[in-house]
């Protein structure tokens, strides 16, 4: 790999940008794709780029064809990161479930005496309110948004920045009576029928969840749905 290649790829690992490694599996020529840019001297066809790019939506590495040349796309995708709203019991098992499954968590809480270390240990806490701290955490298309709190005055603006954001998922908790006065709301607010629809709400798959563990199981299984076929 030339120096600046691998200049190029550290850095992009660094700043937690997606981005694909294409080689020429004959000659080693290598180039850099990512979301919104090409880096290198394979010059590559826009199908292949397209292909690199989709690789890494899909987070996955593998061959790929440029008229009768043999390439291998590398997928270099940042960790899987899950921003959860409400530092309520829910939260907990969904903080173990996802830590599990590979996600980089983050709970988000104002109310200090919720989101402790003590209840919960190894996890980024941010004591913002959850629209300045949905934007200072650049939410991207590799992260899930989950609100917990049943309160509008804290899930009603980090739903404000995340559904004009990246984000692969974006669940609520409430019951059905309680989304509906949620797109209100939203509604009231300018928000358009297809953002508001991107909220799975009531949050989670429909299992008959019950107990908090339970719900997190919904939670977490849904997200996977998610992020594995849609």
């Amino acid at each position: 790999m030339r120096p600046d290649t691998l200049k190029s790829l550290l850095a992009a690992r660094k700043a937690k940008h997606p981005v694909a490694l294409v080689s020429n599996l004959q000659t080693g020529d290598q180039a850099l794709v990512y979301r919104d840019a090409v880096e290198g001297d394979l010059g590559l066809d826009e199908v292949i780029v397209t292909a690199a790019r989709a690789a890494l939506r899909d987070d996955k590495s593998g061959r790929a064809d440029d008229n009768g040349t043999a390439l291998f796309v590398q997928v270099f995708n940042p960790p899987k990161r899950m921003v959860i709203v409400g530092a309520v019991h829910i939260a907990q098992p969904l903080v173990t479930l996802a830590q599990t499954s590979g996600y980089e968590v983050v709970i988000v809480d104002p109310r200090g005496a919720f989101a402790t270390r003590d209840r919960f240990p190894g996890v980024t806490l941010s004591e913002d309110w959850p629209d300045s701290a949905l934007e200072e955490l650049k939410i991207d298309n590799r992260t899930a948004v989950v609100t917990l709190t049943h309160d509008p005055k804290l899930d009603d603006p980090a739903l404000h920045v995340a559904l004009r954001s990246e984000a692969f998922y974006v669940g609520s908790l409430g019951s059905r009576k309680t989304h509906g006065r949620r797109v209100e709301r939203l509604a009231d607010e300018g928000y358009t029928e297809a953002e508001i629809g991107k909220i799975h709400a009531p949050v989670g798959l429909a299992i008959n969840a019950k107990s908090p563990a339970e719900i997190a199981i919904s939670i977490m299984a849904q997200i996977t749905q998610v992020l594995r076929t849609e």
